[in-house]
């Protein structure tokens, strides 16, 4: 048999084998038993890449699920709070062709809800709400001192198993996550739904929001909270209390920034920040963030998808 006659046998035999069995393709893919992508992704030392997003029709959650971001920040500070709307959110980022190809339940996309209640006012249940529905972080905005950072650690954890080496902070979130054990399709909710990294197998992210002149001024403090996963910059919020509303330029808003930023990086806790544009990614990754949004609602535009390029690019990935 000629030579070209062999390869075309042998092309034609691959052919087969992706129509018939295309799992095979992908199932040298490494598995791993962590649910959460974005933790998975920070304990490797690497930077993250997400949205915010008000729009829960489930046309928007099938397109997010199936991007190339990391994460979404499910908005419901600014958007409704309304627990039906995320329930069937949550349920439409399912992705069962992509479990199927990965051969696990990990989502590509991390699902975290940012609720409304300024840090002060301490509702712990928004917290309790959320993830009951199955949602794998909690971002707190306007945090401004340790106690409503420490209120917010606690409404996010259960009680621990008695003789356990991390009972502190002490949880306070109730016991009934019959949605979300069945959304990670998991028979061990419980034990896993902790705070990443108190609990190194935790699946469970808090996203602290600094977003005024106190937070800043008591960044040190609140970092001396353990189960901190994420400290978030609020920039727009943050011009605004230090009085240069939406001038995100401004030298004094810039300077309170990067305030937040070392203080992070000394206690070893990554930083998040909101940016406003492709040069903006690529400045706060090289700067050190490691959470960094490009874009809003509208699935990944052309400004988010260049944004994203140049984050990754700058970031190794």
């Amino acid at each position: 048999m000629n030579p070209r006659s062999t390869l075309g046998l042998v092309v034609f035999a691959g052919i087969c084998i992706l129509i018939l069995c295309p799992h095979t393709a992908t199932s040298q893919q490494p598995k791993t038993d962590r649910l959460n992508r974005t933790i998975e992704l920070l304990q490797q030392e690497k930077a993250t890449f997400g949205i915010f997003s008000k729009d829960r029709s489930l046309d928007n959650a099938r397109e997010l699920a199936r991007s190339s971001l990391d994460f979404i920040i499910i908005d419901m500070e600014h958007g409704p709070f309304d627990t039906e709307t995320l329930r069937n959110f949550l349920l439409g980022m399912v992705d069962k062709r992509a479990i199927l190809e990965k051969g696990g339940l990990q989502p590509n996309v991390t699902p975290i809800v940012r609720i409304p209640s300024n840090g002060g006012e301490q509702l712990q249940f928004l917290a309790k709400q959320v993830l009951d529905l199955g949602a794998f972080g909690v971002m707190f905005p306007y945090v401004c001192n340790k106690e409503e950072a420490l209120n917010a650690v606690r409404s996010a954890r259960y009680p621990q198993r008695k003789g356990a080496a991390d009972m502190e902070p002490a949880g306070i979130r109730g016991n009934a996550p019959g949605n979300a054990v069945w959304y990670w399709g998991v028979s061990d909710y419980t034990d896993r739904a902790d705070l990443w990294p108190l609990d190194p197998r935790g699946e469970l992210i808090v996203m602290i929001q600094i977003e005024t002149r106190e937070g800043v001024k008591n960044i040190e403090e609140i970092l001396s909270v353990p189960g901190i996963g994420t400290i978030f910059i609020g920039p727009n919020d943050l011009s605004m209390s230090l009085g240069h509303p939406n001038d995100l330029s401004n030298p004094e808003v810039e300077a309170a920034v990067q305030v937040v930023l070392k203080a992070c990086q000394a206690h070893n806790v990554p930083c998040g920040i909101l940016t406003t544009g492709p040069a903006d990614v690529e400045k706060r990754i090289r700067e050190g963030f490691r959470v960094v949004t490009v874009g809003l609602d509208g699935g990944i535009t052309a400004s988010g998808a260049a944004a994203l390029q140049r984050g990754r690019a700058a970031a190794g990935r």
